[in-house]
């Protein structure tokens, strides 16, 4: 007899044993039908093969396979297995995050359409439009959601003598993001057959045209320099750490790589920390490498992330895949390097759901497995992988100088204490902030405005008694957005109704507290009327055309100011922006994390390094409370190395990474008084075998999120431990507590290498 042990989508550890029935073929990497417990069927994939039956139990047989040939790889299996061990993630729950939705359903997968907003041919002339706007006059919302059409789509460009403008095609959900409108509102413009939807299928394969290595650009003496340390590292290291300033064109060398790598043959793997990212770089690779580039992150449709999956088993896969932190997940072939961009960057982490992976370690793994080369590169090292550089265990290139001479940006402090003191400051605004501004627009050149808080207000509150509405789900204050008139939690995504009335003393003076990124472009937008203003941030950006559109715009310069949040300062390459402004450093530096002067210092050297790229040396407003601060000194003078040794000392004595491991464990009940004795109890457990290793249990700064009450303790491990049997430990100490029936619906789960 034949049995098949398999991976099943649940969140218990472990594979599941299965009689293969006579006559059926099965290879590992496959899919198959299983009945599990009584009456459930699930999708498993086969993991192993062998004829040694299980006792004590009756094994159920494969209902079907699913599949011709095996949809996983070997190699892919075991990441997979090394994903779940690493991080005390169910292989279950490992196998769902790697696989696109139409491979995990029985049914597999269809092409999705997305609708498509047009306007009717009989409005198709300057005449017809300008009855429209006339009957519109009196229907403001209408009119608002006509004339946003207008202008995303080009029709606003039409005249006598341009009678068929270049026009761009328009979603629904953008139409209905951009211009604030209801799905309500736009069926009324149907119904007067002013506008009309339409069906595309999304989700297809990338057609980039042909391979066209002469398109690649000649590397400057620095950049030449750095290729050849970082080929010459290569042949001692297997990872390579290339920290290049801002602007020092990095990605160029990247290219140089890639190509490199093409030639010899191999896959290469492209990770981005954010989706916005991947729109300039795929032009950028496109132009060169054509349909030998695949792209993949989580905005594209299930469709093509399947079909993409499918191209990379097949005996003709791309050849290059750009993506965001699942790409890591997807099968190669004959991969050889892999390069990770920004990679101090936080998104590279999966928060939840499990597994919480990080997918710069897990690429590095990856490429171990392929006897692959991995490339980091940043203009501002995490402290983990410049250690490793400076310790030997990585290579270490450096490239200190901007592409083709261009200076480092200036950066001007300005104290808002100081000025809000003197009442010298214009909402969020310092006059030198706003003069700056003005000058850049006066030249015809663009301005950046960062501010890490999206929504309109980060809270509501009552002037007369302090009253501040929160989340009836989670354990925060709720954010007011204007543009939707609601309160948003941003842990459970609940809204509610903007109150007109304290509901404590009765009082109906509401003010709204602090700036977010709407709030910033309202106020821009009263300060300087005549500027065309974009906004990136996860309000604005919720579907891929989104990101692209924002971000082709301010390129070509459609639009000159742009506001937003992290999202803009991770790496994008614009070449008019003299100006940047950190409209409040001070809410980074604030942050309860031992981290928090590290990302500060990374988030405002990014942003600040999106400023002077063409003949200009770009100038940065830094606005603080905290002047005088060694992070804002650090900041101002780019000098990273002071920040490490800083850093890394207190890193020492605190015993926080590098020097040691970290691993969260989290408890969640919907009861207070549950959660609080289970975190003792299982405190108490765990420091029978870790002893002064463990901290707490403590209430995290959000203790409350969906119903679930949370406790945290803390495990740090030092260098040297024995990792895979204090793995067992955290998960023996797992099972000891759940099959206690006081914690039967209790939630435990680990983050391991936290962020």
């Amino acid at each position: 007899m034949s049995f098949a042990d398999l991976i099943l989508p649940v969140p218990l550890q472990g594979l599941f044993t299965y009689l293969v029935p006579e006559g059926m073929s099965v290879r590992v990497g496959m899919r198959v039908l299983v009945q599990f417990g009584r009456s459930k069927t699930y999708m498993g994939i086969v993991a192993r093969l062998h004829g040694q039956q299980p006792k004590g139990y009756e094994v159920k047989p494969l209902l079907q396979v699913m599949d011709e040939s095996p949809i996983v790889t070997e190699q892919q299996l075991r990441l997979w297995q090394w994903i779940s061990d690493y991080y005390l993630s169910p292989l279950g729950d490992v196998m769902k995050a790697a696989l696109p939705s139409g491979l995990k359903s029985e049914d597999g997968y269809r092409p999705k359409t997305e609708t498509y907003i047009r306007l009717t041919v009989q409005y198709q002339n300057t005449t017809a439009l300008h009855i429209a706007l006339n009957v519109l006059s009196r229907a403001k919302k209408q009119l608002d959601a006509f004339t946003e059409y207008l202008t995303l789509s080009g029709w606003d460009q039409l005249d006598d003598e341009n009678p068929t403008p270049d026009i761009v095609e328009v979603t629904r959900e953008e139409l209905m993001n951009v211009s604030g409108v209801s799905a309500e509102t736009l069926k009324m413009l149907e119904k007067r057959q002013m506008l009309e939807t339409y069906e595309l299928e999304v989700g297809r394969l990338n057609h980039g045209g042909d391979y066209h290595p002469e398109l690649i650009q000649r590397l400057s003496a620095p950049q030449e320099d750095a290729y050849n340390q970082i080929l010459l590292s290569m042949m001692k290291k297997p990872v390579i750490l290339l920290h290049g300033v801002t602007g020092s064109g990095k990605t160029e060398i990247y290219i140089h790589m890639i190509r490199r790598a093409i030639e010899r043959g191999e896959q290469v793997l492209y990770l981005l920390p954010e989706i916005a990212l991947t729109v300039q770089i795929m032009q950028r690779l496109q132009r060169v490498f054509g349909d030998k580039l695949g792209i993949y992150h989580s905005k594209y449709s299930d469709a093509e992330r399947v079909e993409i999956w499918q191209k990379q088993l097949s005996q003709n896969p791309y050849e290059v895949i750009l993506g965001a932190r699942s790409a890591v997940l997807l099968p190669f072939q004959r991969l050889g390097l892999i390069i990770i961009d920004e990679e101090h960057e936080s998104s590279y982490k999966q928060q939840d759901p499990a597994p919480r992976y990080h997918a710069r370690s897990t690429a590095i793994v990856l490429a171990q497995m392929f006897k692959a080369k991995t490339l980091l590169g940043t203009a501002t090292p995490s402290l983990e992988s410049y250690h490793n550089a400076k310790t030997g265990k990585y290579g270490l290139v450096e490239l200190k100088q901007r592409y083709q001479g261009m200076e480092l940006p200036e950066i001007q402090v300005v104290d808002i204490a100081d000025l809000q003191r003197r009442k010298m400051m214009a909402g969020p605004f310092s006059p030198l902030l706003l003069t700056r501004i003005r000058e850049a627009l006066e030249n015809g050149e663009q301005a950046i405005l960062f501010q890490n808080r999206r929504g309109f207000a980060p809270m509501v509150e009552c002037h007369q008694c302090g009253w501040v509405p929160t989340c009836q789900h989670c354990d925060v204050s709720l954010t007011y957005h204007r543009q939707m008139n609601q309160l948003t939690c941003h842990y459970c995504g609940s809204t509610y109704q903007v109150p007109t009335v304290c509901p404590c003393c009765g009082g109906t003076d509401l003010r709204t507290r602090g700036y977010g990124t709407e709030k910033i472009e309202e106020q821009v937008r009263e300060v300087f009327p005549e500027a065309r203003i974009a906004r990136m941030d996860l309000d604005t950006t919720r579907t891929r055309n989104a990101y692209e559109r924002i971000i082709s715009d301010f390129s070509a310069g459609r639009t000159n100011i742009l506001i937003g949040t992290q999202m803009i300062s991770k790496g994008l390459d614009f070449d008019h922006v003299s100006v940047v402004g950190i409209v409040n450093a001070d809410s980074m530096l604030n942050m309860p994390d031992f981290r928090a002067y590290e990302h500060a210092f990374m988030m405002m050297a990014q942003v600040s390094g999106r400023a002077g790229r063409k003949n200009k040396r770009g100038l940065v407003i830094l606005q603080t409370k905290q002047k005088e601060s060694s992070v804002i000194r650090q900041v101002v003078h780019n000098d990273y190395l002071s920040l490490y040794g800083d850093l890394i000392a207190e890193r020492q004595e605190f015993r926080y990474p590098p020097y040691n491991h970290l691993v969260y464990i989290f408890l969640k009940h919907r009861q207070d008084a549950v959660v609080q004795t289970a975190a003792m109890t299982l405190g108490s457990i765990l420091r029978q075998w870790f002893g002064s290793r463990v901290l707490g249990p403590d209430k995290p700064s959000v203790a409350k999120v969906k119903q679930q009450n949370i406790r945290k303790l803390v495990l740090k491990l030092e260098l040297g431990i024995d990792m895979k049997k204090a793995r067992e430990y955290l998960l023996l100490a797992k099972q000891q507590m759940l099959t206690d029936k006081r914690y039967s619906s209790l939630q435990i789960y680990f983050d391991v290498d936290p962020l």
